[in-house]
């Protein structure tokens, strides 16, 4: 990367060091730690909107409606997360590419020939001259969605439960002053359930956070990837060769996370007094007798 750095078998010490941590493969390691950061910054609001729309369904008047959500949340919830991740992203991705050989393939036929899925050339995503950059993108597309329903799923659970613990008195009161079902649900029940939900979502985001290591398992380059790819033992035929450092780097992945999470508790303390304020609740009632 730096004209210093041009023959590594020539440098010691420091120097050595310096060009070993600035080389490309270690440049794509720190981008990497932003992928990590994309992927909450995407998958926190998708999880939290379907969560929404999971436990608002599932508190619908229309059986239909409420057995689909509650269906949703018992599904996700009921298998273990692995499984759902490697299970859910190869059926995703052979729908999608069925979807498009029927669109682009000659006769359209069924793809799966004994245990193979076999669809045309065309009709794979991405197609296999574009270049790794839409690789990473679509495994990484793919990881979104993914991420989305799982957590989801937790998340209309906890909403769910938050909405129900909002007092029933409270929204009598308001269909007596006159308010519509929907005006009930928008200026009463939605404002104050979030003081019920912040626990239970704050516990999810932690776990959102120690589960994007899964990205690894799920064919995107990320922190962990790089870490035992950089990390493992490294002979005389590569540029910088060196003996088992994996420790040292998931030690750095493992200081990284205690940080982010200690980061976020900071924060979804400050939001859950923010919230706390004016409600009938122990932490509203613990802020009123400070101010007093």
């Amino acid at each position: 990367m730096f004209q210093a750095c041009a023959d590594p078998k020539s440098l010691e010490g420091l120097s050595w060091l310096f060009c070993y941590l600035t080389s490309a493969k270690h440049v794509d390691f720190y981008w990497s730690f932003l992928t990590v950061l994309l992927l909450l910054a995407i998958t926190a609001p998708a999880a939290l909107g379907m969560g929404f729309m999971g436990a608002t369904a599932a508190r619908s008047h229309l059986a239909p409606v409420s057995w689909l959500g509650k269906i949703y949340i018992w599904m996700v919830r009921g298998v273990p997360d692995i499984i759902f991740f490697l299970f859910f992203v190869i059926a995703l991705d052979q729908g999608i590419e069925y979807a498009k050989s029927l669109v682009v393939c000659d006769g359209g036929a069924w793809p799966w020939q004994g245990m193979e899925f076999r669809v045309c050339p065309a009709a794979k995503v991405p197609l296999a001259k574009s270049a790794p950059f839409w690789h990473q993108a679509y495994g990484f597309l793919l990881a979104v969605v993914t991420f989305a329903i799982v957590f989801g799923a937790f998340v209309a659970n906890v909403i769910y439960g938050a909405m129900n613990a909002v007092p029933h008195a409270q929204l009598e009161t308001a269909e007596a002053y006159g308010m519509s079902r929907a005006q009930v649900f928008r200026r009463i029940l939605v404002p104050q359930m979030w003081v019920y939900a912040l626990p239970g979502l704050g516990n999810l985001w932690m776990i959102l956070i120690k589960a994007t290591p899964l990205l690894f398992l799920l064919g995107v380059k990320d922190i962990v990837y790089y870490a035992r790819e950089l990390g493992g033992s490294k002979t005389q035929v590569y540029e910088y060769p060196h003996g088992d450092w994996r420790l040292w780097y998931f030690m750095g992945l493992m200081v990284f996370y205690l940080v982010f999470t200690r980061i976020s508790e900071i924060g979804l303390t400050k939001l859950t007094r923010r919230l706390s304020h004016g409600q009938a609740t122990a932490g509203g009632e613990a802020l009123r007798k400070a101010a007093a």
